[in-house]
């Protein structure tokens, strides 16, 4: 079976420099700073900061929990899109490493990432043309 392919034309808007504080969800927060913004959709364009805890959803949808304090985020990418209700969802996949320097992955699980000391982000808008 094949997947669905949907292409979207649009362009890209403002770009937003934001801190996320410390016991904040990572992905909950990257909501809220879209919605402080105005911005409707966005790309996760780069990230620096640490988690208390990480949890990671895998391909087979279990949920993987990296205990920290202090689980560093190698590397992050994803998305903020509006809803058809007019809410966002943040889709937020990346790299961690734990305590001892093991790398894990997947998609970051709303609600449960905590911002350990600080989390700064770059977000870009994105602006799609109706039809």
């Amino acid at each position: 079976m094949r997947d669905a392919v949907h292409i979207e034309t649009g362009h890209m808007g403002r770009i937003a420099y934001a801190r996320i504080a410390p016991n904040e969800d990572l992905v909950l927060g990257v909501e809220k700073l879209c919605l402080r913004e105005g911005f409707r959709n966005a790309f996760v364009r780069g990230a620096l900061g640490s988690l208390v805890d990480a949890c990671l959803a895998r391909q087979d949808d279990t949920w993987q929990q990296i205990k920290g304090p202090a689980v560093e985020i190698v590397s992050i990418a994803g998305e903020v899109r509006e809803q058809d209700d007019g809410s966002l969802t943040a889709r937020l996949s990346g790299v961690v490493a734990d305590t001892e320097g093991n790398v894990h992955g997947g998609v970051f699980v709303a609600g449960f990432n905590p911002i350990c000391i600080t989390f700064e982000v770059t977000l870009e808008e994105w602006l799609p043309v109706s039809t």
